[in-house]
């Protein structure tokens, strides 16, 4: 960054490296904006074990380099995750959705949020199956993958309105619904490949990561399944090389990186973390940076490229969290910053 002559400006230009935010809850789920209009906004929600729980805006503010509450709702259980719609022009209306007894999106505001809608494809039972997680497709923003304990992978269109000089109300439907694994499912991630629209990926208890094409939906890919059918928690796809993800196993203290192109056989192993892996988030614009992040209080960035030879160490560790880190988040439109999670705080760190 540039450093301005005048002096006033002169300190707030040193920018720190680490900035915090302590909210008023224990925090599980967060998310980095990503419109270009609004720099160093986050979505976080609570983790709260009871029915009230709450998401909240934060925002920092690069004159006093302090973060501050912009918009505080009642989310109903905590978050499985959060995302705010893939939308790096800012042509769409100013959405986020949660994830949690149901998919829901929120139109965010300072100070009021509004609630969008609730997408919900089992209207004729007082029964939901939750939902595990979901992935907003970034080529087409009206497109959400969710995952579900009952072993589903649910496909939604967005309505999402914007049409210009009105305010439309957003909507959603089914637009497939399939059984994607033999046990409840954890994670789902659209791919880059293809065109970016209709590949996606899931993992789930049975210990497998599977791939799907939207366009032919009878048959499905197993890219992976654990030798021991440990549960796989999360996938990441490379954000850069839709050939690679990565993936977690329940308790495990490594992430596994795969190569779509060589099924089954792990391409490298990242286990520096003494205690198991909670997250993993790919470089923006790297094809060989990942982060990851565990109970072991440590953030660690690594770079893959010598794969398939073996990744002995990370480039960066962070280890002055003062919690198990539960969440980490790697800005899209702001690749230089890592948001973490642990306890009640959430910091951004400069990478």
């Amino acid at each position: 960054m540039p450093h301005s002559s005048s002096s006033t400006t002169s300190s707030s230009t040193k920018r720190k490296e680490i900035y915090k935010y302590q909210a008023p809850w224990p925090l599980y789920s967060m998310n980095w904006s990503v419109r270009p209009d609004k720099r160093f906004r986050l979505a976080l929600g609570s983790f709260v074990e009871e029915y009230n729980n709450k998401v909240q805006i934060i925002s920092l503010d690069e004159e006093t380099s302090e973060f501050s509450a912009k918009s505080t709702f009642d989310h109903p259980y905590p978050t499985t995750k959060i995302m705010w719609i893939p939308d790096s022009k800012g042509v769409y209306p100013d959405l986020l959705a949660t994830s949690g007894d149901y998919l829901r999106i929120w139109r965010a505001g300072e100070p009021y949020t509004l609630f969008e809608c609730v997408l919900n494809n089992n209207k004729n039972s007082d029964f939901c199956a939750p939902l595990t997680s979901f992935d907003w497709n970034e080529v087409d923003p009206n497109l959400i993958g969710t995952s579900s304990i009952d072993t589903t992978c649910t496909i939604w269109g967005l309505e999402t309105g914007q049409v210009l000089g009105r305010v439309n109300e957003v909507s959603g439907h089914v637009k497939t619904q399939l059984i994607a694994h033999d046990k409840e499912v954890y994670d789902i991630a659209f791919s880059r490949a293809g065109g970016g629209r209709d590949m996606f990926a899931s993992v789930g208890a049975d210990g497998s990561v599977r791939m799907f094409d939207l366009r032919h939906l009878e048959h499905s890919t197993i890219i992976y399944e654990d030798p021991q059918h440990t549960p796989l928690l999360r996938l990441a796809w490379n954000k850069q090389d839709p050939n690679y993800l990565a993936t977690i196993a329940m308790d495990a203290c490594e992430v596994i990186i795969l190569d779509v192109r060589v099924p089954c056989t792990p391409v490298a192993r990242l286990n520096n973390h003494r205690a198991c892996v909670n997250g993993i988030a790919w470089a923006p614009h790297s094809s060989c940076h990942i982060c990851t992040a565990g109970d072991d209080h440590q953030a660690l960035i690594w770079d893959i490229q010598q794969m398939p030879r073996a990744i002995e160490d990370p480039i960066l560790a962070y280890t002055a969290a003062e919690g198990e880190v539960n969440q980490i988040q790697w800005g899209a439109t702001q690749p230089d910053w890592i948001a973490i999670c642990y306890n009640r705080h959430t910091e951004i760190l400069r990478v």
